[in-house]
This record gives structure tokens, C-alpha cells and sequence, in this order.
């Protein structure tokens, strides 16, 4: 099955609708510098990795060991920031948990910041992982994984916070999190990012109104729409759902991350910021491959597996609405966590919250647009799924052999979006590849169905390029991945994998954003 690869843009910073283009140009000299893109194109052969014994050639998993790596930084300054944030958030609530429980707790309240500072405690300062001991459906899963890793450490050292792949520290702290939750009841079922992503949510209100109001303008005339028309709206909402990702609260350790821009009117301003663009190539994918003129067969399935909740759900939810109102989709599947992850991750109570938020928002279209979405629901036009899998550190390539009811039902999907980085990682393995490893090689045979990810990059990995083509970033920009000085990019032939990249206010962050797109 081929490999292809389609471009998706940005967004811009305006307060509403209208003002969009004209703050655009502005918004482009202070914040911007360039946006760089590479897409691919390769053949892919599945390979089911649950059957193989051994792995020639794999390279090492990124990991907080390689002092001074972003792996490192991570796992050193921002995972313990973020505990101390949920530590803070715990606290502030424990008026709320009095007059919900009483005595019991504030207790409860006490016990769980206790754990959650021992956590703190143990990954800076390196100590072994835990086996977890609450009775969660994944807990005996994250034990096995445990001894996995204890048989893949040198010498019979015990994994530790700083000697175990990142990927799997990242996502044991969440659990972590989650547990110190969950053996402390009455507040065992409380949220701690719930206020940061409710937070981002109301805060991207004018971005949101913008989309929906955007979504509701196609929706009258829809059927009227030139095979052309419908593309080049296909492109553009699937650009504003890339540019949703951006949104990540894990990256900025919590702080407010919310899009307050209209997103629509500013993509074809940004376009000549993208130096590779194969977008119509998914749009081959979900129209069968019909021929020029000629009728397509429409999917009957497309899945989602979703990131962040807040603004990028929505561009989400207007995509999926886009895919079936426009007839390129019978059914949305999305795929979300089942316990608050990674701080901003879409769980159920996350998107059911979303819809009938903008349900019920004081505004015509953003309104039409969630009562729309609550009917798709109730129809099952459209579902959510979650599966303990999304919130385990394995691989993408484990999926199989660990969860092969989740693989089958992926296999039923004519197309999957990936949405955000750390699905890219955990399709990727999060090893440190060489730039110019081929992306079917670092997915080890991971292949339900054709998928697509879109990405903002904020690790420092990435696939596919062109020889020679990383050298000569690292050499305009050392750090090329986790910068904020763009390095730039060329066209070429044997692209796989694609990236875009868009400097960012230093202020908020150290970081630029990265953004790939990939369907396989």
C-alpha cells in the first residue's frame, strides 16, 4: 500500500471572524519567521511485529540518559513542574472537597498531595520505577511492561526515571498521576487538568465561533460545490485541524496555550510559508482514487484518534462534520483516552463536555454546529472509543500483539488521522532513527489501515528526510527541533515524512512548532 503525504498549515492571531486577514500581516512579521513542510511518498509491507522473536537494527529509544537531549530536559525541569502544578491544583480544590465530602476529603486531599510528593521525589532523584498497586483494568498490563523493561536494562539495574526510554517514564508519570488519585477516595474520579483545559477552551472562544461559523457557511451550500470547491475546502479544514495541535498544555507545562485566533481566513496568506505541498494526495486516499471528472467511492469509515481537548477538538469535530456533510465519509470514529493524560488529552467526559458546551454557546452558528454534532452522536454518524492501550507507553508496533481487539477494530477503518506528537512517537517508537530512515521502516510494521498523522513536532524526532538534509539544518540551527530559529527547507524527490515548522513568541516558549503530516 502506498505511502502519502499532504501538507497542513497555520493559524493566525486576530479577536474575531472578520478582523482575521487584517491582524494577519501583522501577526506574520512579529511572530513568524517561516514555515517549512516535507511530504513522501514510498510503498509500506505490513509485517506483523507480535510475531517476530527479534529486531535487527533498532536503533536506541530516546531517553533522559543522553544528558543534555530534550529527553533529558524534559524528564529533569518540565515532568516536575507539571506535578507540581497538579499538587497546587489538588490543594486549591480542597474547599470543594469538603463541602462535597466533608472531612473525608480534605483527607483524601491530604493523602493523595503525600503521594503525589513522593512521585516527585523519586524522579528527581533517579530512583527505580514502581510497580503500580491500585486495581485499575490496565494495572497488571503496566506491571508486565515493568519486567519488559527490567529485562532490557544492562546488568540487571532497575528502570529508573533517567535510564528507562523517555517514552515510557513520560507516560508512567501520568499513570502515577492517576493512581495517587485513585487510591485516595472519595476523590478518587477527579481531574486534574480539567480546569487547564476548560480554561483553554473558553479562552479560544473567538477561534471557535470562527470555525463553526465558517463550518455553517459551507453546510448551506454544500451540495451546490464544484468537485474543486469541495477539495480546496477539504485542504483548508484539514489545515485548521493541524494548526488545532499546536494547543498542547503538556508542552507548556500547563500555562495557557489557548488559540485566540481566527484560524480560517489567514491559510492561504500562510501558504507561501509551506515549501512542500502534496495535500491532494489524501484526497486521492479518500475519494477511492477516482480518476479526473470521474465519481468517487465514498469512504465508509474514517477514524480519528484524538490529542487535546479545548480549540483542537473543536477543529476536530468541524473536520469530521466536513467529511460527512460533504459526503467523504459515512462514519467518524474517535479514539480518545479513558483517564486524564499527558494534561490536555481528550478523554469522554472531555468531548461530551465540548459538544454540549458549544451546544449550548450564545452564538447562532457555534450552536447549529453542536446540536448538529449531538445528532450525529445519537444516530451514530459519529462515536467515541476509548481503550486502555492509548494510555500504556508501548509502542505503536505492540498493538497487535497487546491489544489486538483495538488493531482489528482499527483495521475496519478506510483511513486514520493520528492526531498530535505523541502518537508520532509511539508510531515511530520514539527512537532516535536517523533523519533519513525511511517512516515505513520506523513503524515496524504498524498497519491497520492507510493513516494519516498530523503533527506538531515537540520531540526531537523525525523520519524521511532527504541526505545530507538534517546535517544541513543542524548546521543553520543546532536545534533545529526544539528551537525557535527556523532553518530552511527545499524541494525534493524521495521525501518521507513531512515537517513544518513556525517560529513562536520566545516569551512563551523556547519551542517551535513543527507540523507532519503523513498518510500511509
Amino acid at each position: 500500500m502506498a505511502l502519502m503525504g499532504h501538507v497542513l498549515t497555520a493559524v493566525t492571531a486576530c479577536n474575531g471572524v472578520e478582523s482575521a486577514c487584517s491582524r494577519l500581516a501583522c501577526w506574520l512579521r512579529s511572530e513568524t519567521t517561516r514555515v517549512h513542510l516535507c511530504i513522501q511518498s514510498s510503498v509500506t509491507v505490513c509485517v506483523d511485529m507480535a510475531n517476530q522473536a527479534v529486531l535487527h537494527g533498532v536503533p536506541e529509544s530516546l531517553s533522559a540518559k543522553f544528558v543534555g537531549s530534550f529527553a533529558y530536559l524534559t524528564v529533569r525541569d518540565r515532568l516536575p513542574t507539571i506535578l507540581t502544578k497538579v499538587v497546587d491544583t489538588i490543594h486549591r480544590n480542597k474547599n470543594k472537597f469538603f463541602e462535597e465530602h466533608g472531612e473525608e476529603g480534605v483527607q483524601a486531599e491530604k493523602r493523595a498531595i503525600s503521594l503525589l510528593s513522593k512521585l516527585r521525589n523519586e524522579l528527581q532523584t533517579d530512583k527505580p520505577v514502581l510497580a503500580l498497586t491500585d486495581d485499575g483494568v490496565d494495572t497488571d498490563m503496566w506491571n508486565e511492561y515493568l519486567q519488559r523493561q527490567q529485562a532490557l536494562m544492562d546488568e540487571n539495574e532497575p528502570p529508573s526515571w533517567f535510564k528507562s526510554p523517555w517514552l515510557y517514564v513520560e507516560c508512567y508519570m501520568y499513570r502515577r498521576i492517576q493512581e495517587s488519585i485513585r487510591l485516595n477516595p472519595p476523590i478518587c474520579d477527579f481531574d486534574a487538568f480539567k480546569e487547564a483545559k476548560t480554561q483553554s477552551f473558553f479562552e479560544s472562544q473567538q477561534a471557535i465561533i470562527a470555525v463553526c461559523t465558517y463550518l455553517q457557511g459551507l453546510n448551506k451550500n454544500m451540495n451546490d460545490f464544484s468537485e474543486e470547491r469541495l477539495l480546496g475546502e477539504f485542504l483548508k479544514l484539514l489545515q485548521v485541524s493541524l494548526w488545532g495541535n499546536k494547543c498542547d498544555l503538556s508542552i507548556s507545562a500547563g500555562q495557557e496555550n489557548s488559540q485566540k485566533s481566527s484560524p480560517v481566513e489567514s491559510l492561504e496568506d500562510l501558504r507561501s510559508f509551506i515549501l512542500v505541498d502534496d495535500s491532494n494526495l489524501v484526497w486521492s486516499v479518500l475519494t477511492g482514487g477516482k480518476i479526473p471528472g470521474g465519481s468517487w467511492k465514498r469512504q465508509g469509515r474514517v477514524d480519528i484518534v484524538l490529542d487535546n481537548a479545548g480549540f483542537e477538538l473543536v477543529t476536530d469535530l468541524v473536520f469530521a462534520d466536513f467529511l460527512v456533510s460533504s459526503g467523504l465519509a459515512k462514519q467518524v470514529h474517535f479514539h480518545g483516552k479513558a483517564a486524564p493524560w499527558f494534561v490536555s488529552d481528550t478523554t469522554r467526559e472531555d468531548f461530551n463536555w465540548t459538544v454540549r458546551q458549544t451546544m449550548a454557546a450564545n452564538h447562532r452558528w457555534m450552536s447549529k454546529s453542536g446540536a448538529q454534532w449531538q445528532r450525529y452522536l445519537k444516530d451514530g454518524t459519529w462515536s467515541y472509543h476509548d481503550h486502555p492501550f492509548w494510555t500504556l507507553p508501548h509502542e505503536f508496533c505492540d498493538m497487535a500483539g497487546d491489544a489486538p481487539d483495538l488493531y482489528a477494530a482499527l483495521q475496519k477503518a478506510d483511513l486514520i488521522f493520528f492526531k498530535g506528537d505523541l502518537n508520532y512517537r509511539k508510531l515511530t517508537s520514539d527512537r532516535t532513527w536517523d533523519h533519513t530512515e525511511t517512516f515505513e521502516r520506523a513503524l515496524r510494521g504498524f498497519q491497520p489501515a492507510p493513516l494519516c498523522s498530523l503533527r506538531t513536532l515537540k520531540a526531537n524526532i523525525q523520519v524521511g528526510l532527504r541526505p545530507n538534509q538534517g546535517e544541513t539544518l543542524t548546521t543553520q540551527e543546532p536545534n533545529w527541533m526544539t528551537s525557535g530559529t527556523p532553518p530552511l527547507f527545499t524541494r525534493g524527490e524521495q521525501l518521507e515524512g513531512c515537517l513544518l515548522k513556525i517560529s513562536k513568541d520566545p516569551s512563551q516558549l523556547d519551542m517551535e512548532h513543527f507540523y507532519c503530516i503523513i498518510v500511509q
